[in-house]
């Protein structure tokens, strides 16, 4: 009874983790981003300085080990919730600092995808940027922007491995307690094994989830 209690508390904290931090990132990222696009060279308004100095803070975040972000931020994560470890939300921080970058490369590669020509129509009958990025490059990149959505939650589950070392809990904390604690017994070897094939289940499903909306949304494939 109590270990179902505990792989229960876990699945409930990896879904917390993964879903809050992932949605803090696209808050982030899907707005830089844009801007990362629109002030490339090819973009709506390109600014040379802009993009750069939005490039060196991008792959400066990317450059740094969610492990490193996650004893770096404790300081941060203590003057929020007041406490640096012990709970699943203690990790959400470090996630989102290790993931809102990526997503911001993702969004903007996205975003490059769309064909200039369509652009170019669409500002020659007098449309404002802003329309275009709403109606236009966001609207022909969200198939593509969908995918990235799945590949991001992928990723932070495998970040929520971290977790062990903020005692913060979660899957693959609870996998790597039975691993190193319990793996003498029947039960323990089972749920081990268990929560092994749970996790690679929620990745296939955030796989197969986004790939499957991705599909049902691109125009492209309805033309075909």
């Amino acid at each position: 009874m109590i270990e179902g209690y505990n792989v229960l508390k876990a699945f409930y904290e990896t879904v917390l983790m993964t879903v809050i931090s992932t949605s803090l990132a696209y808050l982030v990222g899907l707005p830089l981003g844009v801007l990362l696009n629109v002030t490339s060279k090819n973009g709506l308004r390109p600014n040379k300085f802009i993009n750069t100095i939005l490039g060196i803070i991008v792959n400066f975040l990317r450059s740094i080990p969610c492990l490193i972000l996650t004893v770096i931020l404790i300081p941060l994560n203590r003057s929020i919730f007041g406490t640096a470890s012990g709970s699943f939300y203690t990790m959400i921080i470090p996630l989102f600092f290790s993931s809102f970058a990526y997503v911001s490369r993702i969004v903007e590669q996205s975003l490059n995808e769309v064909d200039n020509g369509e652009i170019e129509a669409i500002r020659s009958l007098g449309a404002s940027d802003f329309f275009i990025i709403r109606k236009v490059l966001l609207v022909e990149a969200r198939s593509s922007l969908v995918l990235g959505i799945g590949v991001t939650l992928v990723n932070v589950i495998g970040y929520t491995s971290f977790a062990y070392n903020l005692g913060a809990g979660g899957l693959i904390s609870q996998i790597w307690s039975y691993y190193t604690k319990h793996t003498s017994d029947f039960t323990s070897t089972f749920l081990f094994w268990f929560l092994i094939i749970l996790v690679v289940l929620i990745v296939q499903l955030f796989q197969e989830l986004s790939l499957f909306i991705s599909k049902k949304i691109d125009k492209r494939r309805k033309l075909q």
